[in-house]
């Protein structure tokens, strides 16, 4: 595949932002003299790795690229002169991050007109960089990966996640339960980001999780469609819109039948 010539500029710059920023998260996992404090809940943490992280990827950006737009976690926001906007999660998995848990990462987005177009999610603890342009297939530090093809739902391995509101988590839990019956088993890692990449490389073959955030989701559901896989949305609602739906071809329609049939509460 070719990848469109623009994307796969944005990508490189992306791609290098994302290291240097997930360099900066590396310090502060092996100092750990960071403040924590809280945000929506007192499960919903930030620190200030992801403050300084994300005033990082905002400084780069604008340097290359002043006109651009500007979607941020930690409150980044600015509309675009240029049709381009970047979507940025200094940290995705602050929890994992805080607990010396080695699954957090950067990621990044870059949308053309509001169609994700380029994306990075730097995996800091095993410095591993997966990547996608648009046209040009999804790689992990420069070597190709693809779905893991699975076609029987009965014998698939889905990622799942859980939000910070007390709320949200107990109907995500009820639900959650409901379709365990139709998969092999469920894994809960607690990176969205992350987990789409396990997608995108085979080590999941799908991954569903509701109400979650562009940053969440952005740059790592194009590395699912490079790979191969397919990335929806489930009882009426699109991907977008963040009723995250991402998995194997084959398994995507039959997955997204489980989920419709059983309702949010």
């Amino acid at each position: 595949m070719s990848a469109d010539s623009q994307a796969a500029d944005l990508l490189a710059l992306a791609t290098e932002i994302a290291a240097d920023a997930a360099a900066v998260v590396a310090k502060y996992a092996a100092e750990r003299t960071y403040v924590v404090e809280t945000k929506s809940t007192p499960t919903d943490l930030v620190t200030e790795a992801d403050r300084e992280t994300e005033a990082l990827i905002v400084r780069r950006i604008l340097g290359a690229r002043p006109g651009d737009g500007l979607l941020g976690e930690e409150g980044a926001n600015r509309d675009s002169a240029s049709g381009i906007r970047w979507v940025i999660d200094p940290i995705d998995g602050t929890t994992n991050f805080v607990y010396g848990i080695p699954a957090y990462s950067v990621s990044i987005g870059v949308e053309r007109e509001g169609r994700v177009i380029a994306g990075v999610v730097h995996d800091v603890a095993l410095g591993q960089a997966y990547t996608a342009a648009l046209g040009g297939g999804a790689h992990v530090n420069g070597r190709a990966i693809q779905t893991s093809g699975k076609t029987d739902l009965s014998t698939a391995l889905m990622g799942i996640g859980f939000a910070y509101d007390p709320a949200r988590r107990d109907a995500q839990a009820h639900f959650y339960d409901r379709v365990m019956i139709d998969i092999r088993d469920v894994r809960r890692m607690g990176s969205a980001a992350l987990d789409l990449c396990r997608v995108a490389c085979g080590q999941l073959d799908g991954y569903f999780e509701f109400q979650l955030n562009p940053w969440d989701i952005a740059a790592g559901g194009l590395i699912v469609r490079e790979a191969g896989g397919l990335t929806t949305g489930f009882h009426g609602h699109t991907f977008e819109e963040g009723y995250v739906l991402a998995a194997t071809a084959a398994l995507a329609a039959p997955l997204q039948a489980v989920l419709d049939r059983n309702p949010v509460p």
